[in-house]
């Protein structure tokens, strides 16, 4: 069986790598967007400015993530007795929003931008600062989805689509200030390539907060672990079947609990047996599970009155 310990270690060992990684996020955030700012503001680009206050926003969910750690780590107490993994789910609705601000903002942004007229083109800087955000945010991207995959952190990888985001809202910024450069008539294509990012920003919301509220209203495991649980299960030896099974997320993981029949005429010591033999083998091969619950049960078969024996009256 796994044992508590090795349990928490691993854990604890995953909230590490989700903070180390976050820090490497955090940091390169606030370089990039305080590198951005100046090269709008020297540049004369209002889309490389603009981009900076995205930046800045990755940098918020970093500290949302790291705050996170500190309470979605903590082992399971008496108010508490599932553990606070529920927080990381939480700390993953609110970078969904955070996005979803973000897109709905650079959406009014772009149909404002389309109305008004420019009058002096950007400069040279400004395009370099848009391809340099460019090529970190996707390496951030990368990086990131990574480690999330890794630990199997959900809020690590909605941090990651975070970056992802903001490396796509760069494109049409270097595609419209190189434009612009070329033909200051041109620059208006800003503005539609912001409102497209826009909405992919805002579809990158959506695929990142409705898993997590899934798992919010206790949304049980797909059909194919389900069915995982069923084989894993029925394959240890003195199962005779199995039913009521139920399961839900906690944080990365599965929380399962399930009845197992049994042979009716063994000891309470040999069904306990076969319990922790079902737990063990679920914790070890079972799809992410965090805890399983086995409530023994007798056989039907066994509570059945042999042929021939007297029945009430």
């Amino acid at each position: 069986m796994r044992a508590a310990a090795g349990g928490d270690d691993r854990r604890a060992g995953q909230v590490a790598v989700v903070r180390r990684v976050t820090w490497i996020g955090l940091c390169a955030n606030l370089l990039l967007a305080g590198f951005k700012f100046a090269a709008g503001v020297l540049g004369n680009s209002a889309a490389v400015v603009a981009d900076a206050v995205h930046s800045l926003s990755d940098g918020v969910t970093d500290v949302a993530v790291l705050v996170g750690t500190c309470f979605w780590c903590r082992p399971p107490d008496e108010a508490h007795p599932y553990g606070h993994q529920r927080i990381e789910i939480l700390v993953t609705v609110f970078i969904g929003l955070m996005l979803a601000v973000a897109a709905v903002g650079l959406g009014y942004d772009a149909v404002v931008g389309l109305a008004g007229t420019r009058e002096d083109p950007p400069r040279t800087v400004a395009l370099i600062a848009a391809l340099t955000s460019l090529v970190v945010k996707e390496t951030l991207y990368h990086y990131t989805r990574a480690a999330g995959r890794k630990v199997r952190s959900s809020a690590l990888t909605a941090n990651a689509w975070h970056h992802r985001t903001d490396a796509l809202s760069s494109i049409p910024v270097a595609a419209a200030v190189g434009l612009a450069l070329f033909d200051p008539a041109l620059s208006f294509l800003d503005h539609v390539g912001a409102l497209l990012v826009a909405l992919l920003v805002l579809l990158a919301a959506w695929k990142i907060a409705a898993p997590a509220l899934d798992k919010l209203v206790d949304r049980g495991a797909p059909a194919a672990d389900l069915a995982a649980i069923r084989r894993i299960a029925t394959a240890v030896p003195g199962v005779r079947e199995i039913h009521g099974v139920r399961t839900r997320f906690s944080g990365g993981g599965l929380l399962v609990d399930l009845h197992v029949l049994v042979q009716g005429d063994l000891s309470v010591r040999d069904g306990h047996a076969v319990a922790d033999e079902v737990k063990r083998a679920l914790l070890d091969h079972g799809p992410d599970i965090e805890d399983a619950v086995i409530h023994i049960e007798p056989c039907e078969e066994e509570r059945r009155l042999p042929p021939g024996s007297a029945g009430p009256a």
